[in-house]
């Protein structure tokens, strides 16, 4: 029988943009440097979490009696921090592709723009997920000594000092879970101290649901005293060199998602918060539900303060955190809540859901079910109260997360009148302030049947429209739909409120109150205008569905006009948005035959109708039009045409 020669030390390179993370890390953010601690027990939760899971159908484990705890062993003289958990455990190849790869494909763009000190650390580890790396702002050496949870691995240690390669060696390590031992730079040794470490863990991990013990050597004098231990003091055993050691629990393990809501203070829910999201601000709103029918629910949810940069990013992982008897279940359950609601945080808890579960079987599940119209009814009801109670607190949430409202009125009929209830918009008499559509509805004229509404690009762009002239002129009040992508959505999906439909004032079919269309009754200016209208035509071509003049118009010279079907608007509008080809409906193209600029064209066409800068102003005067509506293809290409035309200014 030939002998077996254990493999030796592999050197291997980093994957992706991982060394120039590392310099970032460890040298450019010096102040949140506590953070490391709370991303490592973060990762450590997570492997408890996932061991747990899988006993529950397989006990065929490493260790399978083991607590599942988190331990923090400082050891101050020798500036070394040990962090250790009971969880799953990883082998060679896990620890690979777990602290030897970065894999997103946008962090060399984002890397490249960074400069020291502009970024911190909390945006660095939201985007990449990368937390256990932050110990490089503390380390100068790490060694990951890790053994699975499978009976037939072995373990493995893997060291790097943050450079561009890392070392993976065999170890001798007998109970299953992950050993981080982090060596400290000089200017960072209090945080072996256990005075710094508890404080952290209060402040960041107070809530982890396993126990989190700090583990340290049994003073002498204490043992011959006979001194009772402090009720933290879980056990007292002995080291790896039978040396005496204490276990201090340091968190205070609460599910407060199962306690009652009279019974947890306002700062709990934040601090709950801030450690669900590993964020520092305070959540806007929090909801906390306890019910025992008709399912049971056991849940804490809180409304974000700001929308996270990366929220509409293919890899971000959003969803609420699924337990079934405070075991986790699901850490990114999305079925939960409808998807417009995917910015919600939050832990739901229910006995009526089985713990070992697929998400096919969750979705299946009738209970589950049940849970998300219950909690989809109870977070827009709790929306609304705080639009009530607290307007300035709704505006904060409106500007950050209204476009995912908009968004659910055209997915979620079941609960459109909620939504409907919970829209707020600008208008051309609220200033910097939201309104809702019942407040518009309410001063609305007797004599008013449509509520009116203007798109634009952006908010400026919609308050210098061409088509607001009538409305300004005449104290009619009209909605700015300044957001192209969410108000898309809502000129499909809302079409009417209280029996009013909701107009485009760029139709040509619009309503105005006490007046007809300049269709029906043509001015005399209008009339007279017919010589001009002609040559337009004979410029624009086939550009445009018509010219003719206008009763609407009163600052502007010109507007463009649309005569088709509204949902054609929005379907055109949407395909532009996403880069897709869609039929251009052609535009009527308005004159306004009381601007100055309209009368001195048609003075320019009486005096010489051949005058060739006239089809250069006609065809400025379109594309004006069209840079307003932001629909022109190709403004550039404007230059030369205003250069000549400015030339042709100077000479008079």
């Amino acid at each position: 029988m030939s002998d077996t020669v254990a493999p030796g030390p592999e050197k291997l390179q980093y994957q992706t943009e991982v060394k120039q993370l590392l310099d970032i890390l460890a040298h450019s953010l010096y102040t949140e440097k506590d953070i490391f601690l709370r991303e490592l027990i973060s990762n450590a939760s997570d492997a408890l979490n996932r061991i747990q899971f899988e006993m529950l159908t397989n006990q065929d484990v490493t260790d399978a009696d083991a607590e599942l705890a988190i331990w923090l062993e400082p050891d101050r003289d020798a500036g070394i921090l040990r962090i250790s958990d009971s969880g799953i455990g990883m082998n060679r190849e896990e620890l690979v592709t777990n602290l030897g790869t970065i894999a997103h494909s946008g962090a060399k763009a984002f890397l490249n723009g960074v400069e020291p000190g502009e970024t911190s650390v909390e945006e660095i580890i939201g985007q990449f997920g990368v937390g256990f790396y932050s110990v490089f702002m503390v380390a100068k050496e790490v060694r990951v000594t890790s053994r699975s949870h499978r009976p037939e691995e072995t373990a493995w240690t893997w060291i790097s000092d943050g450079g561009s390669e890392y070392e993976l060696v065999p170890a001798d390590k007998e109970n299953r879970g992950t050993e981080i031992e982090i060596r400290l730079k000089d200017d960072d040794s209090d945080f072996a101290d256990a005075w710094r470490l508890e404080e952290i863990v209060k402040r960041h991990s107070d809530f982890v649901s396993f126990p989190i013990y700090l583990v340290e050597p049994v003073e002498p004098a204490d043992a011959e005293t006979g001194e009772d231990a402090e009720e933290t003091v879980e056990a007292e055993a002995t080291d790896e060199d039978g040396a005496g050691v204490s276990q201090t629990k340091l968190n205070s393990q609460t599910a407060i998602w199962r306690q009652t809501p009279s019974s947890v203070a306002e700062e709990d829910y934040n601090q709950f918060f801030r450690q669900l999201a590993l964020g520092a601000d305070d959540p806007l709103l929090h909801i906390h539900l306890v019910t025992d029918s008709p399912v049971d629910i056991r849940t804490v949810l809180f409304i974000p303060p700001k929308r996270p940069d990366d929220i509409f990013m293919a890899h971000r992982e959003d969803g609420l955190r699924l337990y079934s008897r405070k075991i986790l279940i699901q850490k990114h359950n999305r079925d939960l809540l409808p998807e417009y609601l995917r910015f919600v945080e939050g832990v739901v808890d229910s006995e009526d859901l089985p713990l070992n579960v697929s998400r096919e079987t969750i979705q299946d599940n009738p209970a589950t079910r049940q849970i998300s119209q219950t909690l989809a009814r109870r977070v827009l009801r709790e929306l609304d109260r705080l639009a009530g109670r607290d307007a300035k607190a709704y505006d904060r949430f409106w500007d950050q997360f209204g476009m995912f409202i908009k968004a659910g009125l055209a997915t979620d009929f079941e609960r459109r009148d909620s939504l409907i209830g919970l829209l707020r918009f600008k208008s051309t008499k609220s200033g910097d302030d939201w309104i809702t559509l019942e407040q518009y509805a309410e001063r609305m004229p007797a004599n008013q049947k449509s509520i009116y509404y203007v798109e634009g690009p952006d908010l400026d762009a919609a308050r210098r429209s061409p088509h607001l002239d009538y409305y300004k002129a005449h104290d009619l009040e009209v909605l700015y739909f300044s957001d192209p992508v969410a108000d898309a959505y809502l000129s499909m999906s809302l079409m009417d409120f209280r029996e009013m439909k909701l107009v485009n004032v760029d139709s040509t079919d619009v309503e105005v109150p006490d007046t007809v269309s300049d269709e029906e009754v043509p001015t005399e200016a209008g009339e007279a205008l017919q010589g001009l209208v002609e040559r337009f035509k004979e410029v624009l071509g086939e550009r445009v569905e018509d010219v003719r003049s206008s009763s609407l118009l009163v600052e502007n010279p010109s507007r463009l006009v649309y005569a088709g079907e509204s949902m054609s608007r929005a379907f055109e509008r949407m395909s532009n948005l996403m880069g897709q080809e869609a039929p251009q409906q052609k535009r009527i193209l308005e004159l306004n035959p009381d601007h100055e600029l309209v009368r001195n064209l048609k003075a320019r066409q009486e005096a010489d109708p051949a005058d060739p800068l006239l089809t250069e102003l006609v065809e400025q005067v379109y594309d004006n039009a069209l840079l307003l509506e932001d629909m022109h293809p190709d403004p550039a290409a404007m230059t030369e045409r205003i250069l000549a035309i400015m030339v042709a200014a100077s000479r008079a």
